[in-house]
Protein backbone atom coordinates (compact mmCIF):
# COMPACT_ATOMS: atom_id res chain seq x y z
CA UNK A 1 0.00 0.00 0.00
CA UNK A 2 1.58 3.27 -1.11
CA UNK A 3 1.53 5.93 1.58
CA UNK A 4 0.73 9.49 0.44
CA UNK A 5 -0.09 11.08 3.79
CA UNK A 6 1.58 11.54 7.16
CA UNK A 7 -0.07 11.43 10.57
CA UNK A 8 1.25 11.55 14.09
CA UNK A 9 0.57 10.20 17.56
CA UNK A 10 2.18 11.20 20.83
CA UNK A 11 1.77 9.20 24.04
CA UNK A 12 2.85 10.36 27.48
CA UNK A 13 3.22 7.40 29.83
CA UNK A 14 3.59 7.95 33.57
CA UNK A 15 4.61 5.00 35.72
CA UNK A 16 2.21 6.17 38.43
CA UNK A 17 -0.88 6.12 36.21
CA UNK A 18 -1.81 2.48 36.57
CA UNK A 19 -5.21 1.31 35.37
CA UNK A 20 -5.06 -2.26 36.65
CA UNK A 21 -3.03 -5.40 36.76
CA UNK A 22 -3.93 -7.58 33.78
CA UNK A 23 -5.66 -10.80 34.78
CA UNK A 24 -3.87 -13.44 32.69
CA UNK A 25 -7.25 -15.02 31.95
CA UNK A 26 -7.98 -12.13 29.57
CA UNK A 27 -5.95 -14.24 27.10
CA UNK A 28 -8.29 -17.22 27.38
CA UNK A 29 -9.91 -19.15 24.56
CA UNK A 30 -12.79 -21.51 23.85
CA UNK A 31 -13.36 -25.01 22.48
CA UNK A 32 -16.89 -26.16 21.73
CA UNK A 33 -18.12 -29.54 20.57
CA UNK A 34 -18.78 -28.02 17.16
CA UNK A 35 -17.49 -28.86 13.71
CA UNK A 36 -13.89 -30.07 13.72
CA UNK A 37 -12.79 -28.24 16.86
CA UNK A 38 -12.50 -31.41 18.96
CA UNK A 39 -12.57 -34.30 16.48
CA UNK A 40 -10.05 -33.80 13.67
CA UNK A 41 -8.80 -30.73 15.55
CA UNK A 42 -7.28 -31.43 18.94
CA UNK A 43 -8.03 -35.19 18.68
CA UNK A 44 -7.02 -37.45 15.80
CA UNK A 45 -6.28 -41.00 17.00
CA UNK A 46 -4.18 -43.00 14.57
CA UNK A 47 -2.47 -39.92 13.16
CA UNK A 48 1.33 -40.15 13.28
CA UNK A 49 1.26 -36.57 14.58
CA UNK A 50 -0.82 -37.59 17.61
CA UNK A 51 0.33 -38.81 21.01
CA UNK A 52 -0.72 -41.99 22.80
CA UNK A 53 -4.04 -40.43 23.86
CA UNK A 54 -4.85 -39.38 20.29
CA UNK A 55 -4.14 -35.69 20.86
CA UNK A 56 -2.27 -33.88 18.08
CA UNK A 57 1.19 -32.90 19.23
CA UNK A 58 1.55 -30.11 16.65
CA UNK A 59 -1.71 -28.52 17.81
CA UNK A 60 -0.58 -28.82 21.42
CA UNK A 61 2.65 -27.01 20.54
CA UNK A 62 0.81 -24.18 18.76
CA UNK A 63 -1.58 -23.76 21.70
CA UNK A 64 1.30 -23.75 24.18
CA UNK A 65 2.97 -20.99 22.17
CA UNK A 66 -0.20 -18.91 22.61
CA UNK A 67 0.08 -19.33 26.41
CA UNK A 68 -3.68 -19.68 26.88
CA UNK A 69 -4.40 -19.76 30.64
CA UNK A 70 -8.07 -20.80 30.54
CA UNK A 71 -10.33 -22.52 27.98
CA UNK A 72 -14.12 -22.38 28.04
CA UNK A 73 -15.75 -25.80 27.42
CA UNK A 74 -17.90 -27.55 26.03
CA UNK A 75 -19.96 -24.69 24.61
CA UNK A 76 -21.44 -22.51 23.36
CA UNK A 77 -24.82 -23.39 21.92
CA UNK A 78 -23.87 -27.06 22.19
CA UNK A 79 -24.04 -26.98 25.99
CA UNK A 80 -27.76 -26.20 26.12
CA UNK A 81 -28.54 -29.76 25.02
CA UNK A 82 -25.51 -31.41 26.64
CA UNK A 83 -25.91 -34.44 28.93
CA UNK A 84 -22.58 -34.45 30.75
CA UNK A 85 -22.99 -38.06 31.87
CA UNK A 86 -22.73 -39.11 28.21
CA UNK A 87 -19.17 -37.81 28.06
CA UNK A 88 -17.57 -39.71 30.95
CA UNK A 89 -16.64 -43.30 31.71
CA UNK A 90 -15.76 -46.13 29.32
CA UNK A 91 -15.87 -44.89 25.74
CA UNK A 92 -17.50 -48.10 24.53
CA UNK A 93 -20.51 -47.28 26.70
CA UNK A 94 -20.93 -43.66 25.67
CA UNK A 95 -24.01 -43.00 23.54
CA UNK A 96 -24.13 -41.02 20.34
CA UNK A 97 -26.51 -38.07 20.51
CA UNK A 98 -28.08 -35.60 18.12
CA UNK A 99 -26.64 -32.14 18.70
CA UNK A 100 -29.62 -29.92 17.99
CA UNK A 101 -27.61 -26.68 18.18
CA UNK A 102 -25.42 -27.48 15.16
CA UNK A 103 -27.52 -30.27 13.58
CA UNK A 104 -24.64 -32.73 13.95
CA UNK A 105 -24.06 -36.10 15.61
CA UNK A 106 -21.95 -36.11 18.77
CA UNK A 107 -20.01 -39.32 19.45
CA UNK A 108 -18.96 -38.35 23.00
CA UNK A 109 -15.59 -40.00 22.49
CA UNK A 110 -14.00 -36.90 23.98
CA UNK A 111 -15.53 -35.66 27.18
CA UNK A 112 -14.70 -34.15 30.52
CA UNK A 113 -12.24 -36.92 31.46
CA UNK A 114 -10.20 -36.48 28.30
CA UNK A 115 -10.53 -32.71 27.92
CA UNK A 116 -9.23 -32.07 31.42
CA UNK A 117 -6.10 -34.05 30.52
CA UNK A 118 -5.68 -32.17 27.22
CA UNK A 119 -5.96 -28.85 29.08
CA UNK A 120 -3.10 -29.95 31.32
CA UNK A 121 -1.01 -30.82 28.25
CA UNK A 122 -1.40 -27.28 26.90
CA UNK A 123 -0.79 -25.79 30.39
CA UNK A 124 -4.29 -24.38 30.68
CA UNK A 125 -7.27 -24.68 33.00
CA UNK A 126 -10.89 -25.47 32.18
CA UNK A 127 -13.74 -22.96 32.37
CA UNK A 128 -16.78 -25.24 32.52
CA UNK A 129 -20.22 -24.30 31.23
CA UNK A 130 -23.31 -25.97 32.71
CA UNK A 131 -26.50 -26.74 30.80
CA UNK A 132 -29.28 -24.38 31.91
CA UNK A 133 -31.19 -24.92 28.68
CA UNK A 134 -32.64 -28.43 28.90
CA UNK A 135 -31.36 -29.13 32.42
CA UNK A 136 -30.99 -27.28 35.69
CA UNK A 137 -29.86 -27.05 39.31
CA UNK A 138 -29.42 -30.72 40.19
CA UNK A 139 -27.46 -31.62 37.08
CA UNK A 140 -25.15 -28.63 37.57
CA UNK A 141 -24.53 -29.71 41.17
CA UNK A 142 -23.89 -33.30 40.10
CA UNK A 143 -21.34 -32.16 37.53
CA UNK A 144 -19.58 -29.93 40.04
CA UNK A 145 -19.45 -32.80 42.54
CA UNK A 146 -18.02 -35.10 39.84
CA UNK A 147 -15.32 -32.58 38.92
CA UNK A 148 -14.31 -31.04 42.25
CA UNK A 149 -15.26 -33.25 45.19
CA UNK A 150 -12.34 -35.35 46.45
CA UNK A 151 -14.19 -38.60 47.25
CA UNK A 152 -16.86 -40.23 49.36
CA UNK A 153 -19.94 -39.18 47.38
CA UNK A 154 -21.80 -40.73 44.48
CA UNK A 155 -20.38 -38.54 41.74
CA UNK A 156 -16.86 -38.07 43.11
CA UNK A 157 -16.60 -41.84 43.50
CA UNK A 158 -17.94 -42.22 39.96
CA UNK A 159 -15.07 -40.06 38.69
CA UNK A 160 -12.62 -42.24 40.61
CA UNK A 161 -14.22 -45.35 39.12
CA UNK A 162 -13.64 -43.78 35.70
CA UNK A 163 -9.92 -43.66 36.40
CA UNK A 164 -9.37 -40.13 37.73
CA UNK A 165 -8.62 -40.25 41.44
CA UNK A 166 -7.67 -36.60 41.70
CA UNK A 167 -10.46 -34.06 41.26
CA UNK A 168 -10.19 -31.65 38.33
CA UNK A 169 -10.45 -28.59 40.56
CA UNK A 170 -12.32 -26.45 38.01
CA UNK A 171 -12.64 -22.96 39.49
CA UNK A 172 -14.64 -20.96 36.90
CA UNK A 173 -18.15 -22.03 35.90
CA UNK A 174 -20.54 -20.43 33.38
CA UNK A 175 -24.24 -20.56 34.23
CA UNK A 176 -25.51 -21.51 30.78
CA UNK A 177 -24.87 -19.93 27.40
CA UNK A 178 -26.64 -17.07 25.57
CA UNK A 179 -29.91 -17.75 27.32
CA UNK A 180 -31.36 -14.50 25.92
CA UNK A 181 -31.13 -15.87 22.36
CA UNK A 182 -34.26 -17.34 20.71
CA UNK A 183 -31.89 -19.73 18.88
CA UNK A 184 -30.81 -21.23 22.20
CA UNK A 185 -32.27 -24.60 23.19
CA UNK A 186 -34.22 -23.88 26.37
CA UNK A 187 -34.26 -20.11 25.75
CA UNK A 188 -35.39 -18.22 28.84
CA UNK A 189 -36.96 -14.86 29.56
CA UNK A 190 -35.01 -12.44 31.75
CA UNK A 191 -36.97 -13.37 34.86
CA UNK A 192 -36.81 -17.10 34.16
CA UNK A 193 -33.07 -17.09 33.63
CA UNK A 194 -32.37 -14.77 36.56
CA UNK A 195 -34.25 -17.01 38.99
CA UNK A 196 -32.73 -20.25 37.64
CA UNK A 197 -29.19 -18.87 37.55
CA UNK A 198 -29.45 -17.49 41.08
CA UNK A 199 -30.73 -20.75 42.55
CA UNK A 200 -28.14 -22.77 40.63
CA UNK A 201 -25.36 -20.46 41.82
CA UNK A 202 -26.48 -20.70 45.45
CA UNK A 203 -26.50 -24.50 45.32
CA UNK A 204 -23.15 -24.76 43.55
CA UNK A 205 -21.42 -22.48 46.04
CA UNK A 206 -22.74 -24.62 48.89
CA UNK A 207 -20.81 -27.52 47.36
CA UNK A 208 -17.63 -25.55 46.60
CA UNK A 209 -17.47 -21.97 47.93
CA UNK A 210 -14.13 -21.40 46.18
CA UNK A 211 -15.56 -21.44 42.64
CA UNK A 212 -16.23 -18.32 40.58
CA UNK A 213 -19.46 -18.05 38.63
CA UNK A 214 -20.32 -16.27 35.37
CA UNK A 215 -23.90 -15.16 34.77
CA UNK A 216 -25.14 -14.97 31.17
CA UNK A 217 -25.24 -11.48 29.76
CA UNK A 218 -26.65 -10.47 26.39
CA UNK A 219 -25.53 -12.45 23.35
CA UNK A 220 -24.51 -9.18 21.70
CA UNK A 221 -25.14 -5.47 22.04
CA UNK A 222 -27.76 -5.53 19.26
CA UNK A 223 -30.16 -7.80 21.16
CA UNK A 224 -33.53 -6.06 21.67
CA UNK A 225 -33.35 -6.73 25.42
CA UNK A 226 -29.86 -5.25 25.90
CA UNK A 227 -29.03 -3.90 28.49
CA UNK A 228 -32.30 -4.62 30.29
CA UNK A 229 -31.33 -8.31 30.32
CA UNK A 230 -28.23 -7.51 32.38
CA UNK A 231 -30.15 -5.29 34.79
CA UNK A 232 -32.99 -7.75 35.40
CA UNK A 233 -30.91 -10.93 35.64
CA UNK A 234 -28.32 -9.33 37.93
CA UNK A 235 -31.13 -8.29 40.26
CA UNK A 236 -31.43 -12.01 40.95
CA UNK A 237 -27.83 -13.17 40.67
CA UNK A 238 -25.83 -10.25 42.10
CA UNK A 239 -25.21 -11.82 45.51
CA UNK A 240 -24.04 -15.15 44.10
CA UNK A 241 -22.03 -14.51 40.93
CA UNK A 242 -18.67 -12.90 40.22
CA UNK A 243 -18.89 -12.04 36.51
CA UNK A 244 -21.36 -11.36 33.74
CA UNK A 245 -20.61 -12.53 30.21
CA UNK A 246 -20.35 -10.55 26.99
CA UNK A 247 -20.30 -12.04 23.48
CA UNK A 248 -19.61 -10.20 20.24
CA UNK A 249 -18.38 -11.00 16.74
CA UNK A 250 -17.22 -8.59 14.06
CA UNK A 251 -17.34 -8.66 10.25
CA UNK A 252 -16.60 -6.83 7.03
CA UNK A 253 -19.67 -7.81 5.04
CA UNK A 254 -19.81 -4.28 3.62
CA UNK A 255 -16.24 -4.65 2.30
CA UNK A 256 -15.37 -1.26 3.79
CA UNK A 257 -11.97 -1.78 5.40
CA UNK A 258 -11.67 1.64 7.04
CA UNK A 259 -14.99 1.17 8.78
CA UNK A 260 -14.15 -2.45 9.62
CA UNK A 261 -11.03 -1.29 11.43
CA UNK A 262 -13.22 1.07 13.49
CA UNK A 263 -15.38 -1.73 14.88
CA UNK A 264 -13.20 -2.06 17.97
CA UNK A 265 -14.90 1.19 19.03
CA UNK A 266 -18.14 -0.82 19.16
CA UNK A 267 -16.54 -3.30 21.57
CA UNK A 268 -15.41 -0.38 23.71
CA UNK A 269 -18.95 1.03 23.88
CA UNK A 270 -20.41 -2.42 24.62
CA UNK A 271 -18.04 -2.92 27.56
CA UNK A 272 -18.78 0.55 28.96
CA UNK A 273 -22.55 -0.01 28.81
CA UNK A 274 -22.29 -3.37 30.59
CA UNK A 275 -20.06 -1.86 33.29
CA UNK A 276 -22.59 0.95 33.78
CA UNK A 277 -25.42 -1.56 34.11
CA UNK A 278 -23.49 -3.69 36.60
CA UNK A 279 -22.74 -0.62 38.69
CA UNK A 280 -26.38 0.46 38.53
CA UNK A 281 -27.43 -2.89 40.01
CA UNK A 282 -24.69 -2.60 42.63
CA UNK A 283 -25.99 0.82 43.66
CA UNK A 284 -29.62 -0.30 43.60
CA UNK A 285 -28.86 -3.26 45.84
CA UNK A 286 -26.51 -1.13 47.99
CA UNK A 287 -23.90 -3.77 47.41
CA UNK A 288 -20.22 -3.75 48.23
CA UNK A 289 -18.74 -5.87 45.45
CA UNK A 290 -18.40 -4.95 41.80
CA UNK A 291 -19.46 -7.43 39.14
CA UNK A 292 -16.57 -7.92 36.75
CA UNK A 293 -16.80 -8.90 33.07
CA UNK A 294 -16.09 -12.16 31.29
CA UNK A 295 -15.93 -11.40 27.55
CA UNK A 296 -15.99 -15.12 26.88
CA UNK A 297 -16.81 -15.06 23.17
CA UNK A 298 -15.15 -12.59 20.82
CA UNK A 299 -13.62 -12.78 17.36
CA UNK A 300 -14.13 -12.05 13.67
CA UNK A 301 -16.78 -14.34 12.21
CA UNK A 302 -18.51 -14.02 8.86
CA UNK A 303 -16.55 -15.73 6.08
CA UNK A 304 -18.18 -19.15 6.49
CA UNK A 305 -21.78 -18.17 7.29
CA UNK A 306 -23.48 -19.03 3.97
CA UNK A 307 -21.63 -22.34 3.63
CA UNK A 308 -22.51 -23.31 7.21
CA UNK A 309 -26.19 -22.58 6.78
CA UNK A 310 -26.34 -24.68 3.61
CA UNK A 311 -24.48 -27.61 5.17
CA UNK A 312 -26.66 -27.76 8.29
CA UNK A 313 -29.79 -27.44 6.15
CA UNK A 314 -28.93 -29.88 3.36
CA UNK A 315 -26.64 -32.42 5.06
CA UNK A 316 -27.63 -32.59 8.74
CA UNK A 317 -26.52 -35.07 11.41
CA UNK A 318 -22.98 -35.62 10.16
CA UNK A 319 -20.20 -36.43 12.60
CA UNK A 320 -17.98 -33.38 13.11
CA UNK A 321 -18.66 -31.72 9.74
CA UNK A 322 -16.49 -28.73 8.72
CA UNK A 323 -18.46 -25.86 10.25
CA UNK A 324 -17.46 -22.25 11.00
CA UNK A 325 -14.12 -22.68 9.27
CA UNK A 326 -13.42 -19.04 8.54
CA UNK A 327 -10.17 -18.54 6.65
CA UNK A 328 -8.84 -15.25 7.99
CA UNK A 329 -7.06 -12.61 5.96
CA UNK A 330 -4.65 -9.86 6.95
CA UNK A 331 -7.29 -7.22 7.70
CA UNK A 332 -8.97 -9.70 10.06
CA UNK A 333 -5.68 -9.94 11.97
CA UNK A 334 -5.64 -6.15 12.34
CA UNK A 335 -9.16 -6.23 13.77
CA UNK A 336 -8.21 -8.97 16.22
CA UNK A 337 -5.26 -6.82 17.32
CA UNK A 338 -7.58 -3.85 17.81
CA UNK A 339 -9.99 -5.95 19.86
CA UNK A 340 -7.13 -7.16 22.08
CA UNK A 341 -6.08 -3.55 22.66
CA UNK A 342 -9.66 -2.71 23.64
CA UNK A 343 -9.85 -5.57 26.12
CA UNK A 344 -6.58 -4.49 27.73
CA UNK A 345 -7.87 -0.91 27.99
CA UNK A 346 -10.61 -2.30 30.23
CA UNK A 347 -8.40 -4.59 32.33
CA UNK A 348 -9.81 -3.03 35.49
CA UNK A 349 -13.17 -4.75 34.85
CA UNK A 350 -12.60 -7.32 32.07
CA UNK A 351 -10.94 -10.15 34.00
CA UNK A 352 -11.67 -13.07 31.66
CA UNK A 353 -11.90 -13.09 27.87
CA UNK A 354 -12.07 -16.03 25.48
CA UNK A 355 -11.06 -15.83 21.83
CA UNK A 356 -13.74 -17.93 20.15
CA UNK A 357 -12.52 -20.40 19.22
CA UNK A 358 -9.12 -22.12 19.33
CA UNK A 359 -8.84 -24.88 16.70
CA UNK A 360 -10.57 -25.16 13.27
CA UNK A 361 -13.77 -23.36 14.33
CA UNK A 362 -13.31 -19.57 13.78
CA UNK A 363 -9.83 -20.24 15.07
CA UNK A 364 -6.20 -19.11 14.99
CA UNK A 365 -5.08 -22.73 14.51
CA UNK A 366 -6.24 -24.96 11.65
CA UNK A 367 -5.68 -28.59 10.73
CA UNK A 368 -6.16 -30.12 7.31
CA UNK A 369 -8.94 -32.66 7.16
CA UNK A 370 -8.20 -36.38 7.50
CA UNK A 371 -4.80 -36.20 9.11
CA UNK A 372 -3.03 -33.35 7.32
CA UNK A 373 -0.76 -30.80 8.89
CA UNK A 374 -1.63 -27.97 11.28
CA UNK A 375 -1.00 -24.31 10.47
CA UNK A 376 -1.39 -20.81 11.90
CA UNK A 377 -3.94 -18.34 10.62
CA UNK A 378 -3.26 -14.60 10.33
CA UNK A 379 -5.05 -13.88 13.62
CA UNK A 380 -2.68 -16.20 15.48
CA UNK A 381 0.05 -13.57 15.59
CA UNK A 382 -1.57 -10.59 17.36
CA UNK A 383 -3.10 -12.96 19.91
CA UNK A 384 0.27 -14.60 20.57
CA UNK A 385 2.01 -11.24 20.92
CA UNK A 386 -0.61 -9.88 23.30
CA UNK A 387 -0.62 -13.04 25.41
CA UNK A 388 3.17 -13.21 25.55
CA UNK A 389 3.96 -9.52 26.13
CA UNK A 390 0.69 -8.12 27.53
CA UNK A 391 1.00 -9.41 31.09
CA UNK A 392 1.64 -6.90 33.81
CA UNK A 393 0.02 -3.55 34.62
CA UNK A 394 -1.85 -1.41 32.10
CA UNK A 395 -0.51 2.15 32.08
CA UNK A 396 -2.99 4.82 31.06
CA UNK A 397 -1.43 7.31 28.62
CA UNK A 398 -2.21 10.83 27.62
CA UNK A 399 -2.73 10.60 23.85
CA UNK A 400 -2.72 13.20 21.10
CA UNK A 401 -2.87 12.35 17.42
CA UNK A 402 -4.44 12.66 14.02
CA UNK A 403 -7.83 11.23 13.07
CA UNK A 404 -9.76 10.16 9.98
CA UNK A 405 -13.37 9.79 8.82
CA UNK A 406 -15.19 6.48 8.39
CA UNK A 407 -18.51 5.68 6.74
CA UNK A 408 -20.21 4.17 9.80
CA UNK A 409 -18.26 5.32 12.85
CA UNK A 410 -17.65 8.97 12.10
CA UNK A 411 -14.23 10.39 12.96
CA UNK A 412 -11.91 7.91 14.67
CA UNK A 413 -8.30 7.87 15.82
CA UNK A 414 -5.63 6.94 13.28
CA UNK A 415 -3.93 4.78 15.89
CA UNK A 416 -5.26 2.63 18.71
CA UNK A 417 -2.72 1.77 21.39
CA UNK A 418 -2.28 0.38 24.90
CA UNK A 419 0.76 0.00 27.16
CA UNK A 420 1.60 -2.74 29.66
CA UNK A 421 4.46 -2.68 32.18
CA UNK A 422 5.80 -6.01 33.46
CA UNK A 423 7.74 -5.13 36.58
CA UNK A 424 9.08 -8.65 37.10
CA UNK A 425 10.66 -8.66 33.65
CA UNK A 426 11.40 -4.91 33.70
CA UNK A 427 9.72 -4.53 30.32
CA UNK A 428 7.33 -1.95 28.93
CA UNK A 429 5.32 -3.06 25.89
CA UNK A 430 3.29 -0.75 23.67
CA UNK A 431 0.77 -2.36 21.31
CA UNK A 432 -0.35 -0.12 18.44
CA UNK A 433 -2.43 -0.52 15.29
CA UNK A 434 -2.27 2.05 12.52
CA UNK A 435 -5.82 1.67 11.26
CA UNK A 436 -5.42 4.00 8.30
CA UNK A 437 -4.76 2.63 4.84
CA UNK A 438 -2.51 5.38 3.44
CA UNK A 439 -0.82 7.24 6.30
CA UNK A 440 2.58 6.64 7.78
CA UNK A 441 2.29 7.62 11.42
CA UNK A 442 5.06 9.44 13.24
CA UNK A 443 4.75 7.71 16.61
CA UNK A 444 6.26 9.28 19.73
CA UNK A 445 6.09 8.09 23.34
CA UNK A 446 7.39 9.98 26.35
CA UNK A 447 8.50 7.31 28.84
CA UNK A 448 10.84 9.42 30.99
CA UNK A 449 9.00 8.46 34.17
CA UNK A 450 10.30 4.90 33.76
CA UNK A 451 13.89 6.04 34.10
CA UNK A 452 16.74 4.62 32.05
CA UNK A 453 15.30 2.51 29.20
CA UNK A 454 16.57 0.75 26.11
CA UNK A 455 14.95 -0.61 22.96
CA UNK A 456 14.43 -4.37 22.85
CA UNK A 457 12.60 -4.71 19.53
CA UNK A 458 9.75 -3.62 17.32
CA UNK A 459 7.61 -6.41 15.86
CA UNK A 460 5.42 -5.59 12.85
CA UNK A 461 2.62 -7.49 11.14
CA UNK A 462 1.88 -5.95 7.75
CA UNK A 463 1.07 -6.97 4.19
CA UNK A 464 0.48 -5.06 0.97
CA UNK A 465 -2.55 -7.28 0.34
CA UNK A 466 -5.29 -6.76 2.92
CA UNK A 467 -6.88 -10.03 1.78
CA UNK A 468 -3.74 -12.16 2.06
CA UNK A 469 -4.39 -15.45 3.87
CA UNK A 470 -2.25 -18.17 5.37
CA UNK A 471 -2.68 -21.83 4.48
CA UNK A 472 -1.15 -25.22 5.13
CA UNK A 473 1.00 -24.62 2.04
CA UNK A 474 2.23 -21.10 2.80
CA UNK A 475 2.03 -18.58 5.63
CA UNK A 476 1.93 -15.30 3.73
CA UNK A 477 1.21 -13.20 6.83
CA UNK A 478 3.93 -13.52 9.46
CA UNK A 479 5.53 -11.00 11.82
CA UNK A 480 8.85 -9.36 11.13
CA UNK A 481 11.19 -7.07 13.03
CA UNK A 482 11.85 -3.40 12.30
CA UNK A 483 14.89 -1.24 13.00
CA UNK A 484 12.82 1.97 13.11
CA UNK A 485 12.29 2.11 16.89
CA UNK A 486 14.69 4.44 18.69
CA UNK A 487 15.03 5.86 22.20
CA UNK A 488 16.67 9.15 23.12
CA UNK A 489 16.60 10.41 26.72
CA UNK A 490 13.27 8.75 27.42
CA UNK A 491 11.60 9.70 24.13
CA UNK A 492 10.63 6.84 21.82
CA UNK A 493 10.11 7.29 18.13
CA UNK A 494 9.13 5.00 15.27
CA UNK A 495 7.11 4.98 12.09
CA UNK A 496 3.88 3.00 12.09
CA UNK A 497 3.20 1.85 8.55
CA UNK A 498 -0.34 2.01 7.11
CA UNK A 499 -2.56 -0.91 8.18
CA UNK A 500 -0.08 -2.47 10.59
CA UNK A 501 0.02 -4.23 13.96
CA UNK A 502 3.02 -3.14 16.03
CA UNK A 503 4.60 -4.41 19.25
CA UNK A 504 7.14 -2.01 20.76
CA UNK A 505 9.21 -3.65 23.49
CA UNK A 506 11.31 -1.54 25.85
CA UNK A 507 13.67 -2.70 28.57
CA UNK A 508 13.41 -0.68 31.79
CA UNK A 509 16.66 -0.45 33.73
CA UNK A 510 14.96 1.32 36.59
CA UNK A 511 17.52 4.08 37.16
CA UNK A 512 16.08 7.57 37.09
CA UNK A 513 17.51 9.73 34.33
Amino acid sequence: MESRELGYVKLVLDREYELSKVDDRIFGSFIEHLGRAVYDGIYQPGNSLSDGMGFRRDVIDFVKDLQVPIIRYPGGNFVSGFRWEDSVGPRSQRPERLDLAWRSTESNQIGINEFSKWAMKVKSSVMMTVNLGTRGIQDACNLLEYCNQVSGTEYSDLRIAHGDRDPYGIKVWCLGNEMDGPWQIGHKTMEEYGRLAAETAKAMKLIDPSIELVSCGSSNSEMPTFPQWEAVTLEHTYDYVDYISLHSYYDNRSEDTLDYLAQSDDMDKFIKKVIATCDFVKAKKRGEKSIDLSFDEWNVWFHSNEKDEALMRDQPWQRHPPLLEDIYNFEDALVVGLLLITLLKHADRVKIACLAQLVNVIAPIMTEQHGGRAWRQTIYWPFMHASKYGRGVVIMPSVHGTRHETSGHGEVTDVESVSVFNEDKRELTIFAVNRTLTKNIDFYADIRSFGDCHVLEQIILENDDLHACNSSVEEKVVPKRSDDLSSDNGMLHTILHPASWNVLRIGVNGRKM
